[in-house]
């Protein structure tokens, strides 16, 4: 298995040219997901005493496997939060595998910790936080928010002692990763009601602590951007509430925080800079590819209080360096911050306020092209770029047959929600390839489906393909 022969020396080129091609050729549109039965029965034979061969092992990843898997990077999927990797961020993630880096300590990845050290610097600094912050990359938004909140924890019972429960505030927008945190740390939460965009205010959060035996809250989850609307909650007017009450302030900015580096988008963020904590994918809207999302403390020191893991075989560990371990709540883990340092320091961070500036443009315009339409209703005015808009007089049935059929063609995946209890379609752009008229095409293609006919409206003789 770590030999280096001329058959060895073919499959690397191999899997490093697939690599390439998946990149620069056009994805079919027709990968999706397929029947467990049938992929289990296509690689039933692959696993053997002698195996098959690096080649045979490509043949069927490439043919079988990569096929019944969606792309997140399509220009169209727009459902969730998709990805949009740069080519320099997904082919240095190539590398970072290729060169076995512990990213735990510093004695073991010192190079790497730097530059990832150097990324959560430009996040840090976005975010008008201190020079002593600091961070680590954790897997995603639900690492990064488990581990925030253990750490919140952990400063509210060093100075007030544990009651019998334990509580954090957040609104019914939050991440569903928050929820599980809260159940994986045995704390309840209190729910924080919204206003009519989505956003949790002052207002709202101070009378949910006034009407609560308030003993045991010991954090605010508040969002910067959130999955559903892309709303962004008053940050400045709950910084001032947590300060006054002693709260820990975490902003899951998952999805959202990305704009930071936004010129249209930044000021919107008015009072990050106060929180004690918050996260971002760059797997999501920075550009980086799966997995990786920044935890970033204002003050990390009670962070390393929380995580830091000891034990005899752990002694040797240098703990005047700066150990990733000690910031969340893993000791294992990738120098997964290198892609994003690695696309930053390629292209340069105007070109990511570009690229993200991009999608904020043309969610506004597609926003204005659903107002202006006779059928469809805007629901809600985009603060980033999500759009939530409604096709008059349907149902939740009529927006999943119409979803289901596109996405097996392959012409686009949108996925319905509901917004205020009224389901509506819900599109998010991250991707700065996708245009504005492939958008525009979308609510032509609603105008015309027929949810009688059992294949809806037939496809065009073009249809649209933007792969």
């Amino acid at each position: 298995m770590h030999a280096w022969d001329d058959e060895t020396n073919l499959f690397a080129h191999s899997v490093i040219g697939y690599a390439i091609e998946r990149l620069r050729l056009p994805k079919p549109p027709h990968w999706g997901a397929h029947p467990a039965g049938e992929l289990n029965a296509a690689i039933e034979h692959a696993i053997t005493a002698g195996g098959a061969g690096g080649l045979e092992a490509l043949r069927l990843f490439r043919d079988v496997l990569m096929p019944a898997c969606r792309p997140m990077d399509d220009p169209m999927n727009l459902a969730y939060v998709p990805t949009a990797p740069s080519v320099a961020s997904t082919m240095f993630d190539l590398v970072v595998s290729a060169c076995s880096i512990f990213g735990g300590n510093w004695e073991s990845g010192a190079g790497a910790i730097a530059a990832e050290n150097q990324a959560l610097r430009w996040l840090a600094d976005l975010a008008g936080f201190p020079d002593t912050a600091g961070g680590v990359f954790v897997s995603g938004g639900s690492a990064a928010n488990l581990s925030a909140l253990v750490t919140a924890r952990n400063v509210w019972t060093a100075t007030h002692g544990r009651p019998e429960r334990l509580t954090v505030a957040a609104t019914e927008e939050v991440h569903a990763s928050v929820r599980a945190a809260t159940r994986v740390m045995g704390v309840d939460v209190l729910p924080v009601h919204t206003d009519d965009h989505g956003r949790m205010t002052g207002p709202a959060l101070h009378n949910a602590l006034h009407d609560h035996e308030r003993d045991g809250v010991f954090a605010v989850v508040a969002t910067g951007g959130t999955t559903n609307a892309g709303a962004i909650d008053d940050l400045d007017a709950i910084a001032d509430i947590c300060t006054d009450h002693g709260l820990w302030l975490h902003v899951d900015g998952a999805y959202g925080l990305a704009a930071l580096c936004s010129d249209i988008a930044r000021s919107r963020f008015h009072g990050i800079e106060r929180a004690d904590s918050f996260g971002v994918d760059p797997h999501k809207w920075l550009f980086a590819p799966y997995d990786s999302a920044a935890l970033v403390y204002r003050d990390p020191r009670p962070a390393a209080d929380t995580h830091a893991q000891h034990g005899a075989y752990l002694d040797a560990v240098d703990r005047d360096e700066w150990n990733p371990a000690d910031y969340a709540y893993h000791l294992s883990r990738r120098a997964r911050g290198l892609p994003l340092w690695f696309g930053l320091v390629t292209y340069g961070t105007q070109a990511y306020t570009q690229a993200v500036d991009v999608s904020i443009r043309n969610a506004r315009a597609f926003a204005d092209e659903v107002a202006r339409r006779p059928g469809f209703e805007l629901l809600l005015e985009p603060q980033l770029s999500v759009v939530l808009f409604a096709a008059d007089g349907w149902t939740n049935e009529q927006y999943l047959l119409w979803s289901r059929q596109r996405a097996r063609e392959g012409r686009y995946l949108v996925v319905p929600t509901s917004w205020k209890g009224r389901p509506c379609l819900r599109i998010c752009l991250v991707n700065p390839t996708t245009e504005l008229s492939a958008l525009t095409a979308i609510l032509d293609d609603l105008a015309t489906f027929d949810p009688a006919s059992p294949a809806g409206a037939p496809a065009p003789a073009d249809p649209i393909n933007p792969w």
